[in-house]
């Protein structure tokens, strides 16, 4: 062993926490993380869908012109090409840095190319832009995540996680509330000019940063074209032994399942309890994420504290059991208080579980193949929700909320089974690497 790596610092424990958070590449990580929260709501989400129906748009054409915001479910198809090459012209920046600012730049265009669209005269340039805009902040989250596991130790990604969690939910409020608030007063096109000159922040923070230091497999190693695509695969497989990585997918899989299945739900149920959008803004939109960065910088603090095995148990129960919440709202419609009560559960978990799965997932990659593999478990840790939320519907039509509240609850009991027999295994990994 060098003597660099002997004086490399330690982050384990409550002592390393602070000197984690302290890091510059925690900084760098909440400006990356700004970088890729400031965009999405304004290309694939909420604040696109608001500005076509705004503008007279039908609900059947805002529902297909959404579907762009699947780039972002999708991203792991191109990030092996991400993994092995440097993006070219500016490869003298590095594998990680030239991707991303050739990504930001990418979405500054795209942005300020929506802002000079008129969907109401046609939207066949407007989808363009879109599945530009996508496209380009789909790799950019791609970049993002690698970046992160790339630049810091596994006893750091706790920390890194949570700010850029930080980062990535001030954009979020941004592009949302932000850029409503724009469009109220100056237009949608003054909105959107302004929001992709706030991408000007990340790309400066791209040019400063450092690049992370290369694997030295990945410089040893000759992989051509095709097994750009298929050894990131291999590698995990091989690494963890068929059984062990099929339940580690699986686990990832099922993780936040309770959460995703309500997600769809949600926003209808405010409403069927008496509560007004103005209650839903400033409850959800604004107080709920507030609350879930407060949750996401202390998953980060407790995964430091006290490893990965007792905050997977404790954020997968609290995601399930936050579910249970909602209840006080189904019993106690139109008031406020249950409605506050509800949503600090539910963002407090779902920010503590959001840092806890990030930091686990992240120790899961090869860091020879990190976009590509990281890309596909963050895939994979949001499809199975998606595809149950969408009849989440009919469950509460033949139902009730309440009864749908329990059952997606009762939904953690495979990811708390699963993680029974992965306890012992996830103690050997990390004996392992350390």
């Amino acid at each position: 062993m060098t003597a660099a790596a002997t004086a490399r610092p330690s982050y384990k424990g409550w002592a390393g926490i602070k000197r984690a958070f302290g890091t510059p590449s925690a900084l760098t990580m909440a400006l990356l993380g700004f970088g890729s929260g400031l965009p999405f709501l304004l290309i694939a989400s909420q604040t696109l869908s608001t500005r076509l129906r705004d503008v007279g748009l039908d609900l059947g054409s805002i529902g297909l012109i959404s579907l762009a915001s699947f780039f972002y479910l999708l991203k792991f198809l191109w990030a092996p090409l991400i993994d092995r090459f440097a993006f070219p012209l500016i490869a003298f920046m590095g594998r990680r840095r030239s991707w991303l600012l050739v990504s930001q730049l990418g979405v500054t265009a795209g942005l300020f190319a929506l802002a000079f669209s008129h969907p109401e005269m046609g939207v066949g340039g407007l989808v363009a832009w879109v599945l530009f805009a996508s496209f380009c902040g789909a790799t950019q989250d791609s970049v993002v995540d690698a970046y992160r596991i790339e630049v810091a130790p596994e006893s750091a990604q706790a920390a890194l996680a949570a700010t850029y969690t930080l980062g990535y939910r001030i954009g979020l409020i941004l592009g949302g509330a932000g850029a409503l608030y724009l469009a109220e007063y100056l237009g949608w096109r003054w909105s959107y000019v302004a929001m992709s000159a706030l991408m000007l922040l990340p790309i400066a923070t791209t040019l400063a940063c450092r690049e992370p230091q290369v694997p030295e497999a990945t410089v040893v190693r000759r992989i051509d074209f095709v097994g750009a695509f298929w050894q990131p695969i291999s590698s995990f497989f091989s690494g963890n032994g068929i059984a062990l990585a099929l339940g580690l997918l699986l686990f990832v899989g099922l993780f936040k399942f309770p959460d995703q299945v309500i997600g769809v739900m949600a926003g209808p149920f405010y409403l069927d309890s008496g509560y007004t959008k103005a209650d839903i803004a400033t409850v959800s939109k604004l107080f709920g994420i507030w609350m879930g960065i407060v949750g996401a910088f202390a998953g980060g603090a407790a995964v430091a504290a006290f490893g990965f095995r007792r905050m997977l148990l404790l954020a997968a129960l609290g995601v399930a059991l936050s579910n249970l919440a909602f209840l006080l709202m189904a019993h106690h419609p139109g008031q406020l208080w249950a409605f506050y009560a509800a949503l600090s559960a539910d963002n407090l978990f779902q920010g503590f579980a959001g840092t806890v799965l990030v930091a686990f997932m992240s120790s899961l990659t090869d860091r020879n193949f990190t976009a590509t593999q990281y890309a596909l478990l963050v895939s994979l840790a949001n499809l199975p929700g998606k595809f149950v939320g969408g009849v989440s519907g009919y469950i509460v039509e033949a139902t009730s909320y309440g009864t749908f509240f329990i059952l997606s609850a009762a939904t953690v009991v495979p990811t708390l089974l699963l993680l029974a027999w992965l306890w012992p295994r996830i103690r050997e990994r990390s004996a392992a690497a350390g």
